[in-house]
């Protein structure tokens, strides 16, 4: 058997090379986002406040030179990152290398930004141009090494999350029993019985098409209330589902089966246990530049927190990695109703 050529002859699969090629298209770096503008400044001004220990005679002294020295770093800082982000889509298209000397001569520039600023406040010494460029190089080469080692640490995280969310939401004793309520419906009702179905394919397909980084929320709620109908028929009267939508909030962006794994919670831990059924109210708000998206049930009475949070966990990660510091996820039990609450942006 000649097996020299065999696994020359292999070729990854459509969907893996169209992965890979998905992966080369993003940015190597993005500071495109306002967390890291936070942790980016932060981190500048605690340099310098260390810097302006050298030499410093006592706080006076330190608190003068820290004010002149973060008065070019920060805009600097500032400058940098509202080019990288601006330019995003440019470097993304140059080679990785490239890329890399892009954002460090950035930095540069930056830095002589940043000492043109002392040079606006006529200081009788001799301004540090060659320093500041040597500087903004230095601090650029930290950032986009950070950058990076984050754009690569999110990509496992982000696959990780929907393969367990997946395990999650698609269990086996939900599909047994949506199809045994297909079942019983197909002589008696055959149309209700056929809708049911449809919205079970529509759950399927879109927990296995290609994935996204994120989705409008629009799509999310109508995957939501495909899911709720289908419970509906299984639970009947005791399944009581309330929406509160603002179309103004239909356009946030939010990580794809955001809602379904929640509203799947509710029902799971509060109309399963009851047996005289649940409440269960979806309802979205925009305010401002915020919007809130609330998932509210009723519990049974003397019932705890729902669940060991696994679906929790996993859309509060997933939110945290679309959307940075910018999101928040609560949750709260409080006289037998149980509410999750999360903001994004609009």
């Amino acid at each position: 058997m000649k097996d020299s050529q065999i696994l020359s002859s292999f070729q990854d699969p459509p969907e893996l090379a169209e992965a890979r090629a998905r992966a080369r298209a993003l940015p190597l770096y993005d500071a495109c986002h306002v967390g890291v503008v936070l942790r980016a400044v932060i981190l500048v001004e605690a340099a310098m406040a260390v810097a302006a220990l050298f030499g410093a005679a006592d706080w006076r002294e330190w608190l003068t030179r820290v004010t002149l020295l973060s008065a070019a770093a920060v805009p600097a800082t500032l400058v940098w990152l509202m080019a990288a982000c601006g330019l995003k889509d440019v470097i993304a298209r140059l080679p990785r290398v490239l890329q890399h000397a892009i954002g460090i001569a950035l930095g540069a520039a930056a830095g002589l930004v940043g000492c043109s600023m002392l040079a606006m406040a006529s200081l009788p010494v001799p301004l540090p141009w060659l320093a500041s460029a040597c500087a903004g190089a230095l601090f650029a080469t930290v950032g986009i090494a950070a950058l990076v080692l984050r754009a690569k640490g999110r990509m496992p995280a982000d696959t990780t999350a929907r393969l367990s969310e997946l395990q999650a939401r698609i269990r086996p004793h939900f599909l047994f029993n949506t199809l045994n309520t297909a079942i019983a419906l197909v002589r008696g009702d055959p149309a209700r019985a056929e809708a049911v179905l449809e919205d079970l394919s529509d759950l399927f397909r879109h927990a296995l098409a290609d994935p996204r980084e994120a989705v409008t929320l629009e799509e999310e709620v109508e995957l939501a209330r495909r899911y709720l109908e289908i419970e509906e028929v299984r639970f009947g009267k005791r399944l009581q589902i309330e929406w509160s939508l603002d179309p103004q909030a239909a356009s946030a962006k939010v990580p794809p089966l955001l809602l379904q794994p929640l509203v799947e919670n509710a029902v799971k831990h509060g109309v399963e246990p009851s047996t005289t059924g649940a409440q269960v109210k979806v309802s979205t708000q925009r305010r401002g530049a915020t919007v809130v998206i609330k998932v509210t049930n009723t519990v049974p009475a003397g019932q705890g927190a729902p669940g060991h949070g696994l679906a929790q966990h996993n859309v509060r990660e997933r939110l945290r990695l679309l959307h940075d510091v910018q999101a928040q996820f609560r949750t709260v039990l409080k006289d037998g109703v149980y509410q999750v609450r999360m903001e994004v942006p609009a």
